[in-house]
């Protein structure tokens, strides 16, 4: 190390300000904000379309939007992946660096978006054969899958734009983009759907033009506010070897670990898919639930992100564990708190998503393991805040990996014997097999992170 990196890495940790409750809190409030808008709007899409009346209509939304978290998601590496490099090159103090992992990030995403869009046949093939939902909801969901794909670039964009705020600790610049985005989105989808009568296509539609207005003004706001301009961006940094090596290997780690993620996702719908439409309509339903907290929760997690990246960069092992103390606690309560809420109101909020009476009924019969998520959610999610902070993207790969095979065999074992609610017990096995292999390597984390430090 330089002497004036030392300099720079010594100024950043001097900046520093003290870890608290209130510090914690404040630094997640505008990211659990921006986080709640995301399901939110996969509520209100839900709920638009379940005005309607028919669990077809709700079917076809749930398997587009999940062929599109399974497409978009896989790509999640360009949001988890830039804010561990961003929130460690800041923590040392690198302003350079940190410029020239965005630059990065976008050149990934604006290729990818591109293959996506030019390979839509035969993904939309392919998608829609593995779901094998009816004709009624496969019809549905290929409409909205023609229109969605054309938003690839800039939702990968989006990504990457979101990660990089957050690595830098800009929460309220997330917020007020993801705000802008899924705020935009409902408005959309609500003129389109409920004002011009388009149906599902409207759904689309309106998701593809509040991406491409974030996107213009998320790179508004890293060109502007955080200091940047085109033309002044480090082209020759950002594709300097070590740095694109280092990021493709965060990124393929990420990468498989997410499309594990997403897998396991993809079989639960595509399971409940094929136990007929009311089925698939009402766990759609509790997925809803299932999305909210989890959204919630990572607002603690990103937190942690941040706070763990920084922490390393600065090589501040006290730091990073009073990180991990601080923001665990607030993300305990806040899950106990969401499923005390879904157990008494979980019969009210079912009954504003839909009014199809028979996939209310079925869903108020599953109602239990939605109540169940958030608590037994809660410690993966902050795990994964920690180790993508750290970027220990490859235990969290291997992990992950085990995870959806105890998953799989979970679901071999109580789905012939319990239908849906072994369904439902099985992802519940997942979320606990995924924190306790992940907290297993948190040791080996501290030491390899902080070799100097024994008390890490």
């Amino acid at each position: 190390m330089t002497a004036h990196s030392a300099g720079d890495k010594d100024r950043a940790a001097a900046a520093e300000p003290q870890l608290t409750y209130a510090g914690v809190l404040a630094l997640s409030l505008p990211i659990i904000l921006s986080n709640v808008t995301t399901p939110l709007l996969g509520v209100t899409n839900t709920a638009v379309i379940g005005q309607l009346g028919e669990a077809h209509l709700i079917g076809a939304v749930a398997i587009g939007a999940t062929i599109f978290s399974l497409l978009f998601w896989a790509f999640g590496f360009l949001r988890m992946g830039t804010t561990g490099l961003t929130a460690q090159a800041a923590g040392a103090g690198n302003k350079v660096e940190t410029a020239a992992i965005l630059t990065r990030a976008l050149l990934i995403a604006g290729i990818a978006g591109s293959i996506l869009i030019v390979l839509q046949q035969p993904l939309a093939w392919g998608c829609l054969a593995l779901m094998k939902a009816s004709a009624a909801v496969e019809n549905g969901a290929r409409a909205y899958f023609a229109i969605r794909i054309w938003s690839a670039p800039f939702a990968l964009a989006n990504y990457a734009l979101l990660g990089w705020f957050i690595g830098l600790g800009k929460t309220r610049t997330a917020l007020f983009l993801q705000l802008t985005l899924n705020g935009a989105n409902i408005l959309l989808n609500l003129l389109l759907v409920s004002g011009f009568g388009w149906g599902v296509p409207g759904v689309a539609l309106g998701t593809l033009i509040a991406e491409a207005l974030a996107t213009g003004l998320g790179l508004w706001l890293a060109f502007n506010e955080a200091g940047f301009h085109l033309e002044a961006l480090p082209w020759k940094q950002a594709l300097d070897r070590t740095g694109l090596l280092r990021m493709m290997a965060v990124n393929t780690d990420l990468l498989v670990r997410t499309l594990s993620l997403l897998f396991a996702f993809t079989f639960f719908t595509a399971q409940a898919a094929r136990s007929g439409d009311v089925i698939l309509a009402a766990n759609e339903v509790l997925l809803q639930f299932t999305n909210v907290a989890a959204y919630l929760l990572d607002g603690f997690a990103f937190a942690t992100e941040v706070l763990a990246g920084r922490a390393i960069g600065a090589a501040r092992a006290a730091r990073f564990n009073e990180a991990i103390r601080l923001s665990s606690v607030w993300a305990g309560g806040i899950a106990l708190a969401v499923s005390t809420i879904y157990a008494l109101a979980g019969g009210l909020i079912i009954d504003a998503l839909t009014t199809n009476a028979e996939v209310r009924e079925t869903a108020r019969l599953y109602l239990p393991w939605a109540v169940m998520g958030p608590v037994i959610g809660v410690a993966c999610f902050q795990l994964d805040g920690i180790f993508i902070g750290a970027t220990r993207t490859r235990d969290m790969r291997n992990m992950m990996l085990v995870s959806l095979v105890i998953f799989l065999a979970a679901w071999a074992v109580l789905t012939p014997a319990f239908g849906n609610h072994g369904l439902w017990a099985s992802l519940m096995v997942l979320f606990v097999a995924r924190g306790l292999t992940l907290w297993l390597y948190l040791p080996a984390l501290k030491r390899a992170a902080f070799p100097q430090d024994v008390s890490a």
